[in-house]
């Protein structure tokens, strides 16, 4: 449940009770979050602190994430395993990459079907590939099919070359070297010369069985001697896929996205990239899965509910990526679209606040003193403590109602309020801009921005109007708006002075007011509401100079 860009107390209020409320009412077990678009400013953190209440977490973009794709699990993985049992693995799990992770979770390599296929089939493969590899003697055994009967099985085979030794014992003494892995036959004295060359394992296949004689001798010397039910052939032709995955798997430049990453941000990469999987980490550094280009298929769009804005340009970037489910506003209709019919609440009241306090007696809920100082905090900014132009009776008995309930007095936190919310003179001109800033599309695709500060402090004003009207011209230009326009709101004396800058920014605000500017500003007296005042007499003037039409 989220609010606009540069969220004013509305905004935030309104989107907290708004979650608080269909949190007690939903009936499919959804968890509704309040969240915000924006920094927030001194006016709701002061009524937040005031109430208590938590301030809701920020989101600059709602578009769809790698968290937001079926992002596919990844069996039980690491860099000891043997080739063979990795490539079983994603045969029997239907994958072509596997993420190597430790013990932790944390991604160590990646090997594809691709890697393990090149392993076999580029130079590499030669006879001393498993003491390069450092394999480990029950992996041996393991992909073997076969036991270690003799020697350290967790040892490791570090140096030497793979040998068949099936010829006669002269070739044996003058080929095999200390060190060495022998396979050999059923011949005793084949085992014995083994032995006193200093091999480092004895392979025997078909469950030969090795004599007590030879196993006292390996014994004494280390060496390990393991069993095979395979063949002389079978065991020279699958001996190494033994191999330990972390040999072969890749560990430097590794493409890898995070569950936070926007696949708006993905896709090129994804696109260019000729490998099928990539491993996703999450917060913690965790390897969780993987996603492939196919999962763009089934994304989980984020679902919204938007209060006080239906304007795209004021919502949360990316918005349109979003799946938005409700919209409950008080202003003029915007230019947002969907997909379906949702449930859409527009009423012409002061305040998002006022529509809340209603919908909690729609449906018949209690309103806790914290949310109800909330909303009735909510109105009284809105409306600027019932002295603007959109202030309707409904918002000033909300107001009266929610009082009662927070047990505030209206006039006191009033001025405790915007004391706090105009407290602005250690704020940079950025800050006091972007504060409550808001854009708008008129006429011919005219685009202005307008920004507004209310205080009650009259030298306050003077000190922003001198901090603002330097910084206007260098802001005019961004974002695509080449006209800004800023409101220096007087709440007591109902009136406001008008900053503006930029291409034929003095004609629209003449058109649309009828006056001229003093001194480089316009002077608008009776004129508080930017949304029910000063909007739609921009828009309309907008339109005259459009059409030409000045009559």
């Amino acid at each position: 449940v989220i609010g606009h860009k540069n969220p004013d107390t509305d905004s935030i209020c309104s989107a907290i009770a708004y979650a608080d409320i269909k949190n007690r009412t939903s009936q499919n077990g959804v968890k509704y979050v309040p969240m915000r678009a924006g920094q927030m400013n001194e006016e709701t953190e002061f009524v937040l602190k005031y109430f208590g209440v938590p301030s809701p977490s920020y989101i600059s973009n709602i578009g769809t994430q790698v968290k937001d794709m079926d992002i596919r699990q990844c069996p039980e993985a690491d860099k000891t395993m043997s080739i063979k049992s990795a490539w079983n693995l994603m045969k029997q799990k239907g994958i072509v990459s596997l993420p190597i992770r430790d013990e932790k979770g944390f991604l160590e390599g990646l090997i594809t079907i691709g890697d393990i296929a090149g392993t076999f089939m580029n130079d590499t493969m030669d006879s001393r590939l498993l003491s390069r590899a450092k394999t480990q003697y029950i992996k041996i055994a393991e992909t073997l099919s076969g036991k270690v009967i003799e020697g350290d099985e967790q040892g490791f085979f570090k140096e030497g070359k793979v040998l068949v030794c099936i010829t006669d014992p002269d070739f044996l003494c003058e080929n095999m070297k200390k060190h060495d892995m022998v396979i050999m036959g059923n011949r005793e004295e084949d085992h014995l010369e083994a032995v006193r060359q200093n091999v480092s394992c004895i392979i025997v296949g078909q469950n030969i069985k090795v004599s007590e004689e030879v196993i006292r001798q390996a014994h004494e010397k280390d060496i390990v001697i393991i069993c095979s039910p395979h063949d002389t052939f079978t065991i020279a032709k699958e001996i190494n896929q033994s191999i330990p995955v972390g040999f072969v798997m890749k560990s430097d430049n590794l493409i890898t996205f995070s569950t936070e990453d926007y696949t708006d941000d993905i896709q090129d990469v994804m696109t260019k990239t000729r490998h099928r999987a990539f491993p996703v980490i999450d917060k913690k550094g965790i390897c969780v899965g993987t996603i492939s280009r196919r999962n763009f298929m089934g994304m989980h769009k984020k679902k919204a509910i938007l209060v006080d804005h239906n304007e795209k340009d004021q919502a949360v970037d990316n918005i349109e990526k979003a799946e938005i489910m409700e919209i409950i506003d008080h202003h003029k209709l915007g230019s947002l679209e969907t997909m379906k019919p949702i449930s859409f609440r527009n009423q012409p009241v002061g305040c998002t606040g006022t529509i809340m306090y209603e919908i909690y007696g729609d449906q018949k809920l209690e309103i806790s003193p914290k949310i109800a100082g909330l909303l009735c905090a909510a109105i009284i900014s809105d409306t600027l403590m019932f002295r603007s132009p959109t202030c309707t009776l409904q918002d000033k008995m909300a107001a009266g109602a929610l009082a009662l309930i927070s047990d505030i007095e209206i006039n006191s936190f009033t001025k405790e309020m915007f004391r706090a919310g105009s407290n602005l003179k250690d704020k940079t001109p950025d800050q006091i801009f972007y504060q409550d800033y808001k854009k708008f599309v008129a006429e011919g695709d005219m685009t202005f921005g307008v920004g507004q500060i209310s205080s009650m402090d009259k030298e306050e004003l003077e000190l922003i109007k001198e901090k603002l009207q330097p910084f206007l011209v260098s802001e005019c230009g961004r974002h695509n708006i080449n006209k800004v326009y800023f409101m220096l709101t007087n709440i007591l004396e109902e009136s406001t002075e008008l900053l503006y800058y930029g291409d034929n920014s003095e004609e629209l605000a003449q058109t649309a007011f009828g006056v001229k500017p003093e001194g480089g500003t316009f002077h608008l007296p009776g004129v508080v509401s930017r949304k029910k005042q000063l909007i739609p007499a921009m828009m309309e003037a907008a339109q005259i100079i459009q059409n030409g039409d000045f009559s």
